[in-house]
């Protein structure tokens, strides 16, 4: 029934900042952009490198608060080949550098920051003998 993720959904405050930060920080790619009837804009759809997409909406009016404990959206994440050299490149480009490189309890090294709407984003350096590395040479097994 699913083939895959197709993309992630966000409404943004500042449409600029947030281009700024998934493209010129993050290294992501503008695609393209859908307009309204009335040619007001509506949605940039900014593409990951793996070719999937992040869908930013304007109009973004009321900030809800991060909460890890909150119901709904808590995170995003990145797979990224080496998450010391995500948390330099961050550094450099001043982004906020909320955890720093560590490794989490299922072995993954992980950091984290936020983009200028507050929405939390974990890069994730999967670590061979972690579950989903074990999970996908599980699946890879099956096929």
């Amino acid at each position: 029934m699913i083939q895959s993720l197709g993309h992630v959904a966000l409404t943004v405050e500042d449409m600029d900042a947030s281009l700024a930060f998934y493209c010129d920080v993050l290294g992501c790619e503008k695609a393209f952009e859908i307009h309204r009837e009335d040619q007001t804009p509506w949605i940039v759809y900014v593409r990951v490198p793996d070719g999937r997409f992040i869908e930013l909406f304007y109009g973004g009016v009321v900030r809800t608060p991060a909460n890890e404990r909150s119901i709904g959206f808590n995170h995003l994440c990145f797979e990224v080949e080496n998450v010391a050299s995500v948390a330099q490149s961050l550094t450099a480009a001043g982004a906020p550098l909320d955890i720093p490189p560590q490794q989490g309890l299922d072995l993954n090294y992980q950091c984290w920051t936020h983009d200028p709407d507050g929405n939390r984003i974990e890069f994730m350096q999967i670590h061979p003998d972690s579950p989903q590395a074990k999970a996908r040479r599980a699946l890879a097994e099956k096929k």
